[in-house]
């Protein structure tokens, strides 16, 4: 199977996919789904992660790798 992801424009309620060549499928299915990330992520979210980026860019250390962060949760 051969999936294209594109983000596409929408004009007056329509777009337009332009397959390659190489694609020769005679029915696919169509699922559509708005690309902005800003409509799925709450906004509360969106400021928290960057406060959080914030403070490791003036204090990198505070990093922690995901193993470790996942060691400390099973000792809980």
């Amino acid at each position: 199977m051969k999936a294209i992801k594109q983000i596409i424009d929408i004009e007056n309620h329509t777009f337009t996919v332009v397959l390659p060549k190489d694609f020769t499928a005679k029915r696919v299915e169509v699922i559509i789904l708005p690309s902005d990330p800003e409509d799925d992520i709450p906004q509360w979210q969106q400021e928290e992660s960057e406060r959080r980026y914030n403070d490791y860019l003036q204090n990198p250390e505070i990093a922690i790798l995901n193993e470790d962060f996942m060691k400390k949760l099973d000792a809980l």
